[in-house]
């Protein structure tokens, strides 16, 4: 047997049959809001009544096979056998849902007894055996259901609405599903609603409603407050030569103290080591690929670009580790977002470039040759793959509520180990720095590669065992003291 639920969609029912049973049966159907029409020698009281108040037409004669044209349901409930089977018969002719009242597993549906708690119905189907005890069952649970019930539905339905306005098929199910095991009185509470502070290019609303995908899985709905940035405004400019270490993530700090919005999503390698005194980072996303990779549409590799060939990277960081694997290359500065570099990349403008894996992941673009760099070789940025969720740090119950719902602990782990280790070496944007942490079974691994003065790379790994936050952040300061050292170490300068 399968259950199912059917729209009337201004299809009509018919019920052959005056007695009880059939005044059962179209009180059903009419409250499921189908247009009912009775056709029957007699017709009792009840039924009677039902067809006085609701106004439906009926016939009172002998059934004929006409009278199921247009049909989707069709009720047999006379007390002949033959008769029932003759309707059931007929209603197939038609394509229309037949049930034979009298003999239940003849006919193509049964009627379960319903009760309803505000817009949820409760059905129980006794297969026919025991009609009146069904109606008791589904009585008794209406009754066990308290008024949350309902308002967890409509709260459901509003959000069901949102979830499908908002977000792809592919990450819809998956957001319904956990909304439907959130605590009942989470679910019939007020609903709540957050303001989300973005850059307004494809990738950050991409990542942004990543963000938001999380927090519809607790029931919270995200309104998006697109930003222009410094970075955004100037495409043209190298970023080290903008003035700013913060020139992706000012102008959204700014709608945070205006509350004009409520947190900022920033992908975490934009930001500088240390935060203003009034922001916080309330979590870290799980971390998506952070490898830096090779995008070309005529070399398959690094080592394929023949000698002169031009690459365009705009990232200092980049830049040196590149230079380190091949002097013979020139390097020239690429801005825009991850479609606009493509673009120039794709019309000959450059013979290669180098861009995140994790942008690229999330717009789900490429080039004809994507090669990652490993991180021991290419050393990622300081956070790279992350997202960082930025608040107030005043607000301490809507960081907790963040936290709760968003944060990655090992993503966590790691980029406050990246971040200690850029804190403490007090680089912004134009230091040639590459932090990448990540665990093994307990042991942060460590990839860090410095430049403090042009031509004297610095390339270190360190691995400790690191089970808290303030072990990896330690262990980040430990790694910027070694970069320091080896730097002296290497003849140059402090």
């Amino acid at each position: 047997m399968l259950p199912i639920s059917l729209r009337p969609n201004g299809r009509r029912a018919v019920i052959v049959g005056g007695g009880d049973v059939a005044a059962r049966k179209a009180e059903s159907v009419a409250r499921a809001g189908f247009p009912i029409f009775v056709v029957a020698e007699r017709i009792g009281d009840r039924l009677r009544a039902l067809l006085d108040e609701t106004g439906s037409p009926h016939a009172q004669r002998a059934y004929e096979t006409s009278d199921l044209s247009g049909a989707a349901l069709v009720v047999a409930a006379t007390n002949d056998g033959e008769l029932n089977a003759r309707i059931v018969a007929d209603a197939r002719a038609v394509h229309a849902l037949a049930c034979d009242a009298a003999n239940p597993g003849l006919g193509d549906f049964t009627m379960p007894a319903t009760q309803r708690v505000g817009t949820l119905t409760i059905g129980v189907d006794s297969g026919g055996n025991a009609p009146a005890f069904s109606r008791r069952v589904a009585r008794d649970l209406a009754a066990a259901l308290d008024p949350r019930y309902a308002g967890a539905l409509d709260r459901l339905a509003h959000m069901r609405t949102y979830v499908k306005e908002t977000f792809a098929p592919p990450e819809r199910a998956a957001i319904l599903r956990a909304l439907a095991e959130r605590p009942l009185d989470e679910l019939a509470g007020e609903p709540r609603s957050l303001v989300c502070a973005t850059r307004e290019s494809a990738l950050a609303m991409t990542q942004s409603r990543s963000i938001a995908a999380r927090l519809a899985q607790q029931c919270i709905v995200t309104t998006m407050l697109g930003v222009t940035t410094t970075g955004d405004r100037d495409r043209r400019t190298p970023i080290e030569q903008l003035g700013s270490v913060n020139v992706f993530v000012k102008e959204l700090e700014s709608a945070l103290r205006e509350r004009r919005a409520d947190f900022a999503v920033h992908s975490c390698k934009d930001l500088p080591g240390l935060l203003p005194d009034d922001m916080h980072i309330a979590a870290i996303s799980q971390r998506a690929d952070p490898r830096d990779v090779f995008c070309s549409e005529r070399y398959r590799d690094l080592a394929s670009l023949p000698a002169g060939a031009v690459v365009g990277t705009s990232s200092p960081r980049r830049r040196v580790q590149l230079e380190a694997l091949r002097l013979d290359l020139r390097f020239e500065p690429i801005r825009g977002n991850v479609d606009t570099r493509l673009r120039k990349l794709a019309s000959g403008e450059y013979d290669a470039i180098v861009l995140a894996a994790a942008g690229l992941d999330r717009l789900h673009a490429s080039a004809a040759h994507v090669v990652p760099f490993p991180v021991e070789v290419m050393v990622p940025a300081v956070g790279q793959g992350a997202l960082a969720v930025e608040t107030r740090a005043e607000d301490e119950r809507l960081s907790a509520l963040l936290h709760d719902a968003v944060n990655d602990p090992e993503g966590e782990l790691c980029v406050a180990c990246e971040r200690e280790a850029l804190r403490v070496l007090r680089a912004g944007c134009s230091t040639p720095l590459g932090i990448h942490a990540m665990l093994r079974a307990g042991t942060m691994v460590v990839n860090a590669s410095f430049e403090p003065e042009r031509g004297a790379l610095v390339r270190i790994k360190v691995e400790r065992a690191v089970t808290t936050l303030e072990q990896a952040r330690e262990l980040g300061a430990a790694v910027a003291a070694e970069l320091k050292s080896s730097a002296v170490t290497s003849g140059v300068a402090n």
